[in-house]
């Protein structure tokens, strides 16, 4: 082979860099770690926003060719018509979108509901981690009661009313965190409504498996438990159908905020709190019963001091929307007069619960009044009126 022949190249096309490859151009926040797409409701944005706020976009802001999937009827996305309550802007035509148009002819917010943010802070992490403790915690009270023979020191009476009525209540967590949250979830207009409402369900679905898990334990450590029990009082026990009533009737609500309102403001203070703070919680102890307090009381603290906590901040900015308010409130109004009527129904007729321990709880009168009072707190909070129903 000769010098000539080893030295001549192939017509082959060369590559061409023209620096328009992803990632090539230097803008000003090439080098930035944290997303700015949104406004962060503090000075800089936290951890819960970047993998929270705008994860379900929006057309009036992002998805500059509409929704990217749709239902039978023509509708795409989270329709804002899933609730009858509106957020400023909510009622504003979609403006005409095109590549490139971004977010033109709105801004920040795209509308109202856009501005809520959990104060819980709550996404998928910090949801593990909160239940992933919790149980731990049930499980070692649980398995610390039974290597010291906790159970023994029980009154008779009070098994039969932890096996009937204890085991009745993971009936209700059941219900509303399966069929009541987790179908709300699906119909928020935000993705930071949806996250909140999901974590809401969660907690519900963990304490009925808590109770269930607890129901078996003490199936196999006292004897002649009837694990059973439970299904004859929430199918048959008089003093349970207005609970179970209110509670099928939540699972029938259509509008997202309609249900969580209904649970988290009205159901939770008349009913939830008034079954576990003033019977389970006051009776338990003086029954020698020091193990079923905690079970239940892991409920009442994810009510108490997180799904409330997210409940106001959602309702709260609603009631004082600068286009709306007027229509959020009487909307909310006649949510509160068709549940609170149902609910102190409901409350009365658990009323005989409350004698049949041994050592008797608190009045139930006195149980129920503070729950009324807990109940108006909630609604000043929210800034509503107090239901003139509440006084029946």
């Amino acid at each position: 082979m000769t010098t000539a022949e080893q030295t001549t190249e192939r017509s082959l096309p060369k590559p061409q860099f023209t620096d328009a490859e992803a990632g090539a151009k230097v803008f000003p926040d090439s080098t930035a770690r944290n997303y700015n797409y949104f406004v962060p409701q503090k000075r800089r944005q936290t951890h819960y926003e970047d993998v929270t706020v705008e994860v379900q976009p929006d057309p009036r802001h992002y998805l500059a060719q509409g929704w990217i999937y749709g239902f039978s009827d023509g509708r795409g996305g989270y329709p804002l018509d899933w609730t009858a309550l509106k957020a400023w802007g909510s009622d504003r035509p979609e403006p005409e979108r095109f590549p490139g148009s971004g977010g033109k002819g709105y801004d920040w917010p795209a509308h109202g509901w856009h501005e809520f943010r959990d104060p819980n802070e709550e996404w998928e992490l910090t949801l593990y981690k909160y239940n992933a403790n919790v149980v731990r915690q049930l499980a070692a009270n649980v398995d610390a009661a039974r290597q010291t023979k906790a159970f023994e020191q029980w009154n008779p009476n009070w098994v039969s009313f932890v096996e009937s009525h204890v085991g009745a209540w993971m009936h209700v967590e059941h219900g509303l965190g399966l069929y009541v949250f987790s179908n709300a979830n699906r119909r928020g207009p935000t993705n930071m409504h949806n996250t909140a409402v999901a974590v809401n369900g969660m907690h519900r679905i963990r304490t009925a498996q808590d109770l269930a898990l607890y129901n078996l334990t003490l199936s196999e450590e006292i004897e002649g438990f009837d694990g059973s029990a439970h299904l004859e009082a929430w199918n048959s026990d008089p003093a349970w159908q207005g609970v179970r009533r209110v509670a099928e009737q939540l699972t029938c609500v259509d509008d997202w905020a309609e249900a969580v309102f209904a649970v988290n403001v009205v159901f939770e203070p008349l009913i939830g709190e008034l079954f576990r703070s003033h019977l389970v919680q006051q009776a338990s102890p003086r029954n020698g019963d020091y193990v079923t307090p905690t079970v239940v009381g892991a409920g009442e603290h994810d009510y108490a001091t997180r799904d409330l906590r997210y409940t106001i901040a959602m309702f709260e900015p609603l009631v004082n929307d600068k286009e709306f308010a007027d229509h959020n409130k009487t909307t909310m109004d006649q949510w509160l007069s068709v549940w609170v009527p149902r609910c102190l129904e409901a409350a009365r007729a658990m009323q005989p619960l409350w004698s049949q321990p041994d050592a008797k709880p608190p009045r139930f009168e006195d149980g129920l009044d503070r729950c009324k009072s807990r109940f108006t707190g909630i609604l000043s909070d929210l800034g509503l009126e107090t239901p003139k129903e509440l006084a029946q």
